[in-house]
């Protein structure tokens, strides 16, 4: 049977019905996951094409798979970090929801406090475990939405939960008739996608949920997730590890509306962004993240990266406020006691410093030369040089030009005799044996031995 589709202006095959495969013996992949080796990347070489949504956006999971991998929030540091999410989304939205738990008295505390901030972005939305109590609870706070885990791997399914597919699909539509029931939305959340069996139980699943959907007309998603980082953005690479795949599939076989797919990736791979990028390219509109990427073993996709991202494919920040980014960072590390790494992008304190001397100089005379981009103007973050045994000439007046907010004719060249003085300073401190960085501090007493009266000046300037 063809079809004729309005938005290719092309006759299409009608759409195949997957049916469940209900295997005797789960299907564990073992010519890919053979546990005693470094899981296996198959390539079946069929490309499947890009479908960019029209509207693309990110979730937030901070306060739910984020905060079980640190030391729990308390409900002030939630709520501060949850304004600093909506000025990162901005004015439409662009951190769309935010996922909470909803079983303590502090979690229920937090989540009114958020409540309470009247704030149309992000959402309220809580992850539950498929329980009739459970649904009481987001139905009591008036949550519309809840995520509801429906593990689809046969890992999950027969190691885990020793049932059959069949059994274990009757279960999940069950919950989610129970949840339709109480009009509540139901995001479901295929834990292990990408160690199941896309045709054989995904996608036939996929399918019954479409179908209930369609029936109760409300809008059921679908939370793609890559539990084990095990994804790839790869073309030509096959299922289950094919992200383009399994995104594509989710949205063409089981006509799941892009709005209605969501990924969530994990980074034990090195994946994550990559995945995530894919996952928008081919077809789902929300990725979902964490602040500085905190979650499970090595951590969810990075807020902060697919703001960036965001930028990067859309050609604008569309009113995000991308300076929440540094806030963030500096708040996590300061009030909450997370260590960043120093080189983590876009929010490591290293990120745009530079040591090497010829980098420095190429700093000096054009910022542009060694900096990804105006990072003061977007991240408010300055790019800096860190003065050591290497940084030469050019580091120290680089930093003095940084420290001391010079500009135009205040600029100091690397010639200059304030220059020259610490930089032999520095030269003798790492002759004696010194082999760490100089700190702020120490370079301004340097400063101030060198030249009492021109760091006066340099200070009423910096102070101005």
């Amino acid at each position: 049977m063809l079809e004729f589709n309005s938005n290719k202006n092309l006759l299409m095959q009608a759409r195949y019905q997957y049916e469940l495969q209900d295997v005797e013996e789960p299907n564990l992949y073992r010519d890919i996951f053979d546990y005693q080796s470094i899981p296996k990347v198959p390539f079946n070489m069929r490309t499947v094409p890009m479908d960019m949504p029209e509207e693309i956006w990110m979730t937030d999971t901070t306060f739910r798979d984020g905060q079980q991998s640190v030391s729990p929030f308390t409900v002030d540091q939630i709520v501060h970090l949850f304004k600093l999410i909506n000025r990162l989304g901005g004015p439409k939205g662009l951190v769309r929801q935010s996922e909470f738990f909803v079983y303590t008295e502090k979690d229920k505390a937090a989540l009114h406090a958020c409540q309470d901030l009247g704030l149309k972005f992000p959402e309220i939305t809580t992850w539950i475990r498929a329980n009739e109590k459970d649904f009481e609870l987001v139905k009591n706070e008036g949550i519309a939405e809840t995520g509801i885990l429906v593990s689809c791997s046969d890992y999950h399914i027969f190691k885990k939960m020793h049932l059959t597919r069949r059994q274990a699909m009757d279960k999940y539509l069950g919950i989610v008739k129970a949840a339709l029931s109480r009009g509540i939305k139901p995001r479901c959340h295929f834990e292990d996608i990408t160690r199941a069996d896309f045709y054989g139980f995904v996608l036939p699943f996929a399918e019954e949920l479409m179908k209930l959907s369609n029936e109760s007309g409300i809008p059921i998603k679908i939370r793609a997730c890559d539990t084990m980082g095990y994804g790839v953005p790869f073309g030509g690479a096959a299922t289950p590890r094919s992200v383009p795949g399994i995104i594509y599939g989710l949205h063409h076989y089981a006509r799941i509306p892009s709005a209605q797919l969501e990924w969530h990736g994990h980074n034990d791979f090195h994946k994550v962004v990559a995945n995530a990028d894919a996952a928008w390219l081919y077809g789902c509109s929300s990725i979902n993240c964490s602040i500085l990427g905190i979650g499970e073993r090595t951590g969810n996709c990075p807020l902060e990266a697919m703001a960036i991202e965001y930028a990067s494919l859309r050609g604008t920040t569309d009113g995000m406020d991308l300076t929440a980014i540094t806030e963030m960072a500096d708040y996590m590390e300061r009030e909450i006691g997370l260590e960043i790494s120093p080189r983590q992008p876009f929010v490591g304190r290293h990120f745009n410093v530079t040591r090497a001397g010829i980098h420095a100089d190429g700093l000096l005379k054009d910022e542009e030369i060694y900096n990804i981009f105006d990072t003061k103007t977007i991240l408010n973050r300055p790019a800096l040089v860190a003065v050591d045994a290497t940084s030469g000439l050019a580091g120290v007046a680089h930093w003095l030009n940084s420290y001391f907010r010079l500009k135009d004719h205040h600029v100091i060249a690397k010639t200059d005799p304030l220059v020259v003085a610490v930089r032999e300073q520095v030269a003798e401190l790492y002759a004696q044996g010194r082999n760490t960085v100089m700190g702020d501090e120490e370079l301004e007493i340097m400063v101030r031995n060198c030249d009492v009266e021109r760091y006066e000046r340099l200070i009423f300037h910096k102070s101005r």
